[in-house]
C-alpha cells in the first residue's frame, strides 16, 4: 500500500527525510513523480530518459536531502525543478541521440484517424519548433504553459527576476508564432 501522508506537507516530508526517513521519501516520490517526469519528457521527448531523469533527481535528494534548506523560503516543487531541468540539460550537453516516442492509438473510423494524425503531425511540428528555441526560452514555456507554475515560482526556479522570465515568455511565442506560419 503506498504512503501518502495527505496530512504533511513538503518541507514537512523533507524535515523527515534529513532525518534518514524511507516512508517520507517514498512519500515525496509518490506525490511528485508524474509532475517532474512529464517535465522532464518534454525536454527529452523520449520515456526512458525522462524516467531516467526524474529517478537521478530523487536520488540525489536521498543521497544528500540537507541540499533542501527550508529558512531559504524556497517550496520544493520549485528547488525540484530546478535540479530536474539542469539534470535534463546536462544530459541534452553530451549529445545522447534522442528517440521520440512514436506511439500511435489504434482507431477504427478513418476520419476520426485522419484527424488524430493530422492533429499528432501539428503536435511534432509545434514540439521541433520548442525544442529548436533557445534553452532559457524553452524552459520559461515549458515551467509556465506545461507544468503549471506561476511566473514567479517559474522565475525562482530558473533563478531569475520575473521581468526576465516574462520577457523570456514572450520572445518564445513571438517566435514560435512566426515559425508556425510557414506550416500554415
Amino acid at each position: 500500500m503506498p504512503v501518502t501522508w495527505p496530512d504533511k506537507e513538503d518541507n514537512e516530508l523533507l524535515a523527515l527525510v534529513q532525518d534518514g526517513s524511507h516512508p517520507a521519501f517514498a512519500a515525496l516520490v509518490e506525490r511528485h513523480s508524474e509532475r517532474f517526469y512529464r517535465l522532464a519528457y518534454r525536454y527529452l521527448q523520449n520515456r526512458e530518459a525522462a524516467e531516467d531523469m526524474v529517478q537521478d533527481a530523487f536520488l540525489k535528494l536521498w543521497q544528500d536531502p540537507r541540499k533542501w534548506q527550508a529558512d531559504k523560503n524556497a517550496k520544493f516543487t520549485t528547488w525540484f525543478y530546478r535540479i530536474v531541468v539542469n539534470l535534463c540539460l546536462d544530459w541534452r550537453k553530451r549529445k545522447r541521440p534522442v528517440a521520440l516516442d512514436e506511439d500511435m492509438p489504434l482507431i477504427d473510423d478513418q476520419e476520426s484517424a485522419d484527424q488524430v494524425m493530422i492533429h499528432r503531425q501539428e503536435q511534432r511540428v509545434l514540439e521541433k519548433e520548442i525544442a529548436a528555441l533557445p534553452e532559457r526560452q524553452r524552459t520559461a514555456l515549458n515551467l509556465c504553459f506545461d507544468e503549471g507554475l506561476s511566473n514567479q515560482d517559474a522565475a525562482d526556479a530558473m533563478g531569475v527576476n520575473l521581468k526576465a522570465l516574462q520577457s523570456l515568455i514572450m520572445r518564445a511565442k513571438t517566435t514560435l508564432k512566426e515559425r508556425m506560419k510557414a506550416y500554415l
